[in-house]
């Protein structure tokens, strides 16, 4: 076991194989998350009742109502993503010393997805589904939107890290992280404003361009409706700080890789926005739309990952050998 356990050192195919895996619970958690707001969009919230985690009072709900599967679908590809952030958890701290970055980041991943399993359970215990219209709904979605990109941060971060990338350094980096804060506060500040608009479309679709426009200034519209201008408003003034703060940063050649990602993803954002109100919020648009706006963050995290941690020693497969003898090694074999 302590031979398999040391196969991280020597560069051997069990880092290749974690490196993947984590990259996957990445990819398939974005999947969950778009799946999601589909369930949300087709008001398939409350297909299994007020059951949780059972569906209907049963594991696995017979074949019927449409809304059913599709909620179904969603708690369990949801149960996939929680399996699989567990067992990343478990091959990290097997693979990596007490105390080690990949060991923190894959810790707060299992911390943010119970969260998140969490506030899904209370928002189908508490009916705050399908065609709720309560501000307590908006309330709840706004926390889940950014616990969901507090979740995804923390996953990028962990596959990053495994792939042998260097921590972050906050010490000497004040302006570069004032940049990056400002943001990742403006990307969640659009992010939120997209939810409460989303929930607005869903339960009030619009019929025409003006029509919505005039809703949104009618004394006698629903709050949600009322407040659907603050996103384009927030996607314009967030898209220019972001823009700003990626520009701003000093790079080396990674940061500037991922400045150019950043920058792009920012501008076919704010084009699929035009569009999504355009063509009045169809279902197939808002996850192209939450998509990219999954796609914005992870490039943000890397972003950040990258300009805080470009001037600390890279980590290697053959540097990683020559450090495992030395006491101090983070990446020493450790069991648990």
């Amino acid at each position: 076991m302590t031979g398999e356990r040391k196969g991280l050192t020597a560069g051997a195919p069990a880092e290749d194989r974690l490196r993947r895996f984590a990259w996957g619970v990445v990819g398939w958690n974005v999947l969950v998350i778009v799946w999601g707001a589909y369930v949300r969009a087709s008001k398939s919230g409350d297909g299994c009742g007020s059951h949780w985690p059972l569906c209907n009072g049963e594991v696995v709900p017979p074949a019927g109502q449409f809304a059913t599967f599709v909620e179904f679908m969603h708690r369990a590809t949801s149960g996939i993503a929680l399996l699989g952030v567990v067992a990343l958890v478990i091959w990290s701290f097997r693979r990596f010393a007490r105390g080690h970055h990949v060991r923190r980041a894959a810790g707060w991943s299992l911390a943010f997805i119970l969260i998140e399993a969490l506030i899904g359970a209370l928002l189908v215990k508490l009916e705050l589904v399908a065609d709720n219209r309560s501000v307590a709904r908006a309330v709840y979605m706004s926390v889940h939107l950014v616990n969901t990109f507090l979740l995804l941060g923390a996953l990028t971060l962990t596959a990053y890290w495994i792939s042998g990338f260097p921590p972050a350094r906050l010490s000497g980096h004040e302006r570069t992280v004032r940049h990056l804060l400002a943001a990742f506060v403006a990307a969640l500040v659009v992010g939120v404003t997209g939810a409460i608009a989303a929930l607005g479309d869903t339960l009030f679709p619009a019929t025409s361009l003006a029509q919505g426009i005039a809703e949104e200034f009618s004394g006698l519209a629903h709050f949600t409706v009322k407040l659907r201008w603050l996103h384009p408003v927030a996607a314009v003034l967030a898209s220019a700080v972001i823009v700003m703060a990626a520009a701003r940063l000093r790079a080396g050649p990674a940061t500037a890789r991922m400045s150019a990602v950043v920058i792009a993803i920012v501008g076919a954002q704010f084009v699929l926005g035009i569009i999504n109100v355009w063509l009045l919020a169809p279902i197939w648009m808002q996850l192209i739309h939450l998509f990219f706006a999954d796609a914005l963050w992870v490039a943000l995290v890397l972003l950040a990952a990258a300009a805080l941690g470009q001037d600390a020693e890279p980590v290697t497969p053959a540097t990683l050998g020559a450090r495992a003898s030395r006491p101090q090694d983070d990446y020493a074999a450790t069991g648990i």
